[in-house]
Parts: structure tokens; sequence; C-alpha cells
């Protein structure tokens, strides 16, 4: 019955390429043209802030940025670019209801972020203001944190972290208009504090741009008693004058 229900559907709602709307074989996957267009962040990259380089530069190399203002993350690792199909398909999980999307997108993220799921025991999705959640019914980002647990094997943690300050969109806002927005929006519950004691923490987004909402995050959990923290993001945004592979 179940496979009957499914060929139903599938003849209902034919399976389409998650970047154009071609059909595909399966649903949530992309066709051949999109899939030779996401481009994936593959080593060389910073060791700390994952930035990617424009050559190799030796095994753990850190970026200028991350010496001259290190993050208070340990590490941060990231799919793809945000661009292109990338950038459809975060739009299309955010702001369309396409929460199918979610274990395509945290497969890739596993693989491009195995090294930091292995140093981390618990999963952290970056929240939304209550205000925000109820206008959009679900935080994208905890989507894909839920689905990174079940692939990693990783609890997930919801609820010990709140954003308890209404922000305003992060689009078109620079660096320091973004740390200013965000500044004190997190806070861990003391109530939460021993889910969270002495553990390394892997903390969850859909995108990182200039980083100032991870790193008000990661300063929340620390605050709230994790040991380490680590980032994972699925896509990431490289800016002009950033050192990348396509420079």
């Amino acid at each position: 019955m179940a496979r009957i229900g499914r060929s139903l559907m599938r003849l209902v709602y034919p399976p389409v390429c998650a970047g154009c709307g071609q059909m595909t074989d399966q649903a949530a996957a992309l066709c051949p043209v999109c899939w030779g267009t996401v481009a994936f962040i593959e080593r060389p990259y910073c060791d700390i802030t994952g930035l990617p380089f424009d050559h190799d530069r030796g095994e753990g190399l850190v970026s200028p940025q991350a010496i001259a203002n290190p993050p208070p993350y340990a590490k941060a690792r990231s799919a793809v670019l945000y661009d292109g199909v990338a950038r459809k398909i975060v739009h299309r999980l955010k702001y369309s209801d396409r929460t199918d999307l979610s274990p395509m997108m945290a497969a890739w993220m596993v693989r491009a972020g195995r090294d930091v799921i292995e140093d981390s025991d618990v999963i952290v999705a970056v929240p939304l203001h209550r205000g925000r959640l109820f206008a959009r019914r679900y935080n994208q980002s905890a989507e894909l944190a839920r689905m990174l647990g079940r692939l990693a094997g990783k609890p997930f943690l919801p609820g010990v972290m709140r954003r308890i300050r209404s922000t305003r969109q992060q689009v078109g806002l620079g660096l320091r208009a973004r740390q200013d927005n965000v500044r004190g929006a997190f806070f861990a519950a003391p109530a939460q504090a021993h889910r969270l004691n002495g553990l390394k923490v892997l903390l969850v987004d859909d995108v990182l741009t200039t980083g100032a909402t991870v790193e008000a995050a990661t300063r929340a959990l620390l605050r709230g008693g994790a040991r380490q923290v680590n980032v994972l993001t699925f896509a990431r945004v490289v800016s002009q004058g950033e050192e990348t592979l396509y420079a």
C-alpha cells in the first residue's frame, strides 16, 4: 500500500529539479545541468573560518582575517557558495515551505563538515524569534539541524537557546550593522544549562554571510556552559575582496 501511495503521489506531483523545475528521477534532487553549476567548497580553506583560498597554502593554514579577529567559535565549515542554484535552494527551504529539501542539503553539509561534526557532542540550531517563527511556521535552520542529527548520529537539542530580541533582516546590512543588530539577541536559558554544560556544540545555520549571527549565537552558548562551539552552514557568502578559490 505504501508503494502504491508513493506511485500515486509521483503521478500527481512528479519529481522536479530543486534548481530549475525540470522533471527528474527523484524528488528533492538536482538535474545534471544544475548539479554542474553548484560551487562546492573544497580544500584549501582557512582551518578556522572555512574561508576558501585561491591556492593550496598548506594543511591547517589560517587566514589573515582569523588571525587579526579570532572568532569565538573553534571552526566553521560550509557546503557550498551562496550563489546561483544554491541560493535558490536556500530561498525555497526558507520562504517556500520546501522542507523536503532538508535531507539533500544536510547530506551535503555532512560531507563538507565531517571534521566539525566528529569534534562535536550535540547539535543546536540558530533560533528564530517567536514572532518570525509564528509567521514562517518553521525554522529552516532547525530543519537542517534535525536532519543532520539523524544522518550524523548526534543529538539535536531544540530549545536550549532562544532569540530573545526581534532583529531586523540582515540582508543589505554591512558587518558593523549586522553585529549591532544581533548583539544580545540570543540567550541560553539557565534551566537548559545541564544540556550544554561542558559539551562541544555544533551550531547550525542555513547561510554564513559576515559571521555576525553565528558569532553572537556562539557567545550565548559559551555563556550558557558549552565548552566549545563549531559552526556548520549549508552555504557561505564570499564577498569581494576576500580570497576565494575563484580569484
